[in-house]
């Protein structure tokens, strides 16, 4: 393991080379001459500035680099373009790429993201604290920093769900020795928090203890007690907020607001009003993805593509630069090294001939260009996950479509009254619905003009074979079909959501035959396959490759009846049992208002 790949060299041995450099008594290794400097501290943006670079750190910033260009320098003519900083995200998940840690920055540099805070809390949900390891070796091979998130919440609420592993505040303490862990990931548990739960008390100070940075994840609209409790506790930033009041209640509080936009998540528009209606001060705020799959990557961009669209809802483009740059820096702490383009800092950089726009023309990386015109430059060799991180699909048993049937309460005649998921377009949150469904042969069953279906979750770390049955709303699915996925947020069991049983059983069987991934059946035949072998949770293979498979499983869909913008991300979720309403779980149906279990049927 390589700690130079993290990052270039540290200040303190190269700091004489660059004061040699900005001198004039050495000469540097890049120069780029003529830019439009884009400098995110003053809020200025500088004309006719050159950049000298020396080392993989900025060593100049000034009006003439002359002095320091030499026989071996390089010498790139901005033209007139804008130089700023490499982008920021502040807060995301790679396994949500659907792809490794190298495929994910192999997709998102030709973007002009040149740092990432990764929270790998979905394989730390299969594989424990060896899995997140495996992350963490893999992010510092990278030609652009990736730090890691330590995971907080696994699993993410305990007593309402079980996965693959445990962590606690011991795991804690080990990881905040990593080189590239750079704080702790989301504390989802925010009731835990709230009622000063042991675990969550020892985790945060393990990192308070490091120095360094508690992530946040505050899922309710509840800014009452519970809301002070949580922020009392130690979380300094929070991404779940969906309204303009949330974003100024954690800006009030001293906490970051991380607004994102992800591949399903659109929560940037409502709240950046707090910043462009309200005026409050934006340097409190942060732009991040948190999940974006591989399709959304390939075709429409990373950290860019947050930005124009917070521009295109009010922002300055300087202001949603720094939101995506110095902002993210200065909170976790690395504002010495990355966030801006000055004087010893990382040389990140991206050469851009339109700001609002964001055309990104070429991509640098501690002084390297990485890539340019859109098309990656830079040598990364695939990464080999062990043995040991696949084949974690363990069913126990083969499925049959009697598991996906839901026995109605005895006695309950032609009807029944059940509760229902409701999925909401393009936001975490569900709706806790009601419905009354007919009841044949003591089975309760799905109602397509209702748009209800039916929903299961298999559990698959153990191979005990368990199945709950339940009911969803929201895809539109018409005739026989099921998807199934084993990348079931946060336990990452089998979630299969369906209107035929025989086509749940096949589509779950199938996820057990490769390993992982996510299938869609219709009338008994496949029509998508995503083979993710690793953990049941990425892929190893190239992102356009994932990308072109993720295109036929939302055809798939879309032939099924549903018109859901990215479907697959919504039905990901619909076992995450620490964001309202209702969830559920291996252990039942969950009420995410109360945290507590409830009964299917009403």
């Amino acid at each position: 393991m390589s700690q130079s790949r993290l990052s270039p060299e540290p200040f303190d041995r190269v700091a004489p080379h660059l004061v040699d450099v900005a001198m004039g008594r050495a000469a540097a290794d890049l120069v780029v001459r003529n830019a439009c400097w884009v400098n995110v501290h003053s809020g200025e943006i500088i004309a006719a500035t050159d950049i000298a670079v020396k080392a993989g750190r900025f060593a100049y910033c000034g009006p003439d680099a002359a002095h320091t260009i030499g026989e071996g320098t390089r010498v790139v003519d901005a033209a007139g373009r804008y130089v700023m900083p490499g982008l920021c995200d502040a807060h995301m998940h790679v396994e949500s790429g659907m792809v490794t840690v190298t495929e994910f920055c192999r997709a998102v540099i030709p973007h002009g993201t040149t740092s990432m805070f990764i929270d790998p809390h979905e394989i730390a949900n299969v594989l424990g604290l060896p899995g997140v390891k495996l992350m963490h070796d893999e992010a510092l091979e990278q030609p652009v920093n990736v730090w890691v998130q330590m995971p907080s919440c696994v699993p993410s609420a305990p007593g309402l769900e079980e996965g693959g592993a445990v962590l606690g505040p011991a795991d804690v303490a080990e990881a905040m020795g990593w080189p590239a862990i750079i704080g702790l990931g989301e504390v989802m548990n925010f009731p835990g928090v709230a009622a000063n739960d042991a675990t969550m008390v020892g985790e945060i100070a393990a990192t308070r203890r490091a120095g360094k940075t508690v992530g946040g994840h505050y899922a309710s609209p509840d800014l009452g007690r519970a809301f002070h409790g949580y922020v009392a506790g130690g979380p300094e930033d929070d991404h779940e907020g969906t309204r303009m009041e949330d974003a100024a209640a954690r800006v009030r509080q001293g906490m970051k607001a991380m607004l994102r936009l992800g591949s399903a998540w659109y929560d940037v528009a409502a709240q950046v009003r707090a910043i462009t209606e309200m005026g409050l001060e934006s340097r409190h705020f942060i732009l991040c993805t948190d999940d974006c799959h591989s399709g959304t990557l390939v075709r429409e961009g990373h950290m860019d593509r947050v930005v124009r669209h917070a521009i295109s809802r009010g922002l300055k483009p300087m202001t949603a630069i720094q939101m995506a740059t110095i902002n993210t820096a200065e909170h976790f702490k690395l504002e010495r090294e990355i966030g801006s383009v000055t004087p010893g800092r990382r040389a990140d950089f991206l050469i851009v001939s339109d700001l609002t726009e964001l055309t990104i023309d070429e991509v640098y990386g501690r002084g390297v260009r990485l890539a340019a015109s859109g098309k990656l430059e830079a040598d990364m060799p695939a990464y080999a996950y062990p043995a040991s991180a696949k084949a974690t699909v363990k069913l126990g048993r083969p499925l049959t479509p009697e598991d996906f049937r839901v026995a109605a309460p005895a006695g309950a005649g032609g009807t029944a009254k059940v509760r229902v998921i409701g999925v909401v377009e393009n936001q975490a949150p569900t709706k806790a619905l009601t419905a009354t469904i007919r009841v044949v042969d003591g089975v309760a069953m799905p109602d397509a003009a209702s748009d209800i279906c039916r929903i299961a979750l298999v559990e698959r770390h153990r191979a005990g074979g368990e199945v709950v049955n339940g009911f969803v709303s929201g895809f539109g699915y018409r005739g026989r079909c099921a998807m199934a996925s084993t990348v079931a947020h946060d336990s990452h069991h089998m979630i299969v959501v369906g209107t035929s049983e025989a086509d749940m059983a096949l589509a779950a069987n199938r996820l057990g035959e490769v390993g992982g991934g996510v299938t869609f059946f219709a009338d008994s035949e496949e029509r998508a396959l995503i083979e993710m072998p690793i953990a049941g949770l990425m892929s190893d293979e190239r992102a356009e490759i994932v990308a072109a498979k993720a295109d036929r499983l939302i055809a798939a869909m879309r032939d099924a009846g549903c018109t859901l913008n990215n479907a697959y991300m919504q039905h990901s979720l619909l076992a995450l049992v620490v964001i309202p309403s209702l969830r559920i779980s291996d252990k039942g149906i969950v009420d995410v208002e109360t945290f507590e279990l409830v009964d299917l049927f009403l």
